[in-house]
């Protein structure tokens, strides 16, 4: 956890300047040749969005603008615009006790965590949630209650607000109950991303969130994706009157919206219809182990050798670049030793128990001079040294991942770190049947739902996501292992596996058609096409 003396001024503001083709855009939006909105922007920075109404010559009936920074509220300040009021003020604030209501607020809110927020600003973002009925959690950033308490002070015969948010609100899990608020509030929802990013500095994607309420019982939502913020200017605001795609209450993320009705439609049917279970059924999944330090607790060969740990040093495999196939077995876990891989996790005991004669005593000691010990997690235990939850599981199921995540037999018994899951299976499921059953086209589609896809390109899958993947599993799958095994070994691509493996565990063994199976395909390689292209 970073400490708020750590964090530099623009962090503490959580402000990332808007680019004016985006505010000129959301304002030609929202304003949509209307002539009489009374407009907030509730953290206006220096005044991007006051420049682009001036600009533009856009009619509007008033204009307030909040802005915690008192420079920036005096920049903004000296922007000429009629019926305008400056507010140096916090927005959390300020929403909970004014009585003014807009017909659009537009903005780019600051992107805060909770911890950095002081203890005013903590209380009244609390009470903002509590207001729409939503709970506050200590997970949520700033712009998620900016985005609740904007809403709130909409006109009750209608309005919009027209925000850029990071690409997480699409996904992550602490912005859960605000898509359930959205979808509830709003009738028309529109979204529209970026090929390229907007911040490049920060690697952060964003997205235009565009929402309208009417009062009618319809709740409708699109995606529009755009190359960059330049093509904005040729975008034809009559596009996004009339979403198209039905708001799914149930569904967790907002990445299901960069598909097609029908394949939404395929995705919300097709394991009722073929009963086909989800990865939870067969397993229990679980972060890896937690050592506090991997630096310290996970060595290559040299450092056992140099402190004399061998009775310490148990086999483990803390990197995807240490597995090449879907079983990792001792052979493997001998190669990482042997080539100055961190293939070992220190496993010591209690103080007590300890052989001081070896070379445990003067490695702690090492690692007290570099204050491992004063760690978080390691402060916390009564032998910092003694690492918690040493449990080898049956399969492992890789964290982060690029092309496709991965699901590996553990045969080599290895422990692993939380850069990988522990996957426990429950008692009667065939571990090689099991892991076959992961390797098609559809469990591959649903991990990309499932999951979330960070910069880089990077798709991460926590637990509690990796066991709701669809898991099409039959015992008979377990005869493709050997062959699955051997593609991957010899770096096939993913598409040949899938090739053979779609055939018999979606079409042989549940009955899907092969119209059903090209569209699993074809969704898996669309959404990890438009991830893995934010990667280069």
């Amino acid at each position: 956890m970073k400490l708020i003396s750590d964090a530099t001024a623009e962090k503490l503001r959580g402000g990332f300047y808007t680019p004016a083709p985006i505010a000129e855009f959301i304002l030609r939006w929202g304003i949509n040749g209307s002539s009489h909105f009374d407009i907030l922007e509730p953290s206006c920075g220096d005044g991007v969005f006051l420049e682009q109404l001036k600009k533009n010559k856009l009619q509007y009936n008033s204009i307030t603008a909040i802005e915690y920074d008192e420079e920036e509220a005096a920049k903004a300040e000296r922007i000429t615009l009629k019926n305008k009021q400056v507010i140096n003020d916090d927005f959390h604030t300020y929403c909970n006790n004014t009585l003014q209501r807009y017909n659009l607020v537009v903005g780019n809110p600051p992107y805060i965590r909770y911890q950095f927020f002081n203890k005013t600003q903590q209380i009244e973002a609390s009470d903002i949630f509590i207001k729409a009925g939503l709970t506050y959690s200590k997970l949520t950033n700033a712009w998620v209650s900016f985005v609740v308490g904007s809403s709130l002070l909409l006109k009750k015969e209608g309005g919009k607000i027209g925000f850029v948010l990071p690409a997480e609100i699409l996904q992550v899990s602490f912005a859960k109950q605000l898509r359930n608020f959205i979808a509830h509030f709003y009738n028309k929802i529109n979204i529209i991303s970026f090929e390229k990013l907007v911040f490049p500095n920060i690697q952060q994607e964003i997205v235009l969130l565009l929402c309208e309420k009417n009062n009618t019982k319809d709740h409708n939502i699109e995606h529009i994706e755009l190359r960059d913020a330049s093509e904005l200017k040729s975008l034809d605001v009559a596009r996004l009157r009339i979403p198209k795609k039905r708001i799914d209450f149930k569904s967790n993320k907002w990445t299901f919206y960069f598909l097609e009705q029908d394949e939404i439609d395929f995705l919300e049917t097709i394991s009722s219809k073929y009963k086909i279970p989800n990865m939870g059924k067969y397993a229990n999944i679980e972060v890896g182990i937690t050592t506090g330090s991997n630096d310290f607790f996970t060595v290559p060969l040299a450092t056992v050798e140099e402190f004399d740990l061998h009775i310490y040093a148990k086999p483990m495999v803390g990197r995807s670049v240490q597995v090449n196939s879907v079983v990792f077995n001792l052979e493997d876990w001998e190669k990482n030793k042997f080539s100055k891989a961190k293939a070992h996790l220190l496993v010591f005991p209690e103080k007590e128990n300890l052989n001081l004669n070896s070379g445990a005593k003067k490695y702690i000691a090492y690692g007290e001079s570099k204050d491992i010990h004063k760690g978080y997690k390691t402060s916390i235990r009564n032998d910092w040294f003694v690492v918690p939850s040493l449990k080898i599981s049956d399969a492992l199921f890789i964290r982060r991942n690029n092309l496709y995540p991965r699901l590996i037999i553990n045969e080599a018994k290895a422990y692993t770190t939380d850069t990988m899951h522990r996957v426990f299976l429950y008692h009667g499921t065939d571990i090689k049947a099991f892991t076959c059953s992961y390797y098609n086209s559809l469990s591959l589609a649903f991990a990309e739902v499932c999951g979330r896809s960070h910069g880089g390109g990077v798709l991460e899958l926590m637990p509690n996501e990796t066991e709701r993947i669809l898991l099409p599993y039959h015992k008979n799958n377990s005869k493709l292992l050997s062959q699955i095994d051997q593609l991957i070994r010899n770096k096939a691509d993913i598409e040949d596996v899938l090739k053979i493996t779609n055939e018999i565990i979606l079409k042989l063994h549940y009955g899907l058609t092969q119209k059903e199976v090209d569209l699993a395909h074809g969704i898996w390689k669309k959404l990890s096409y438009r991830r893995l292209n934010r990667g280069n």
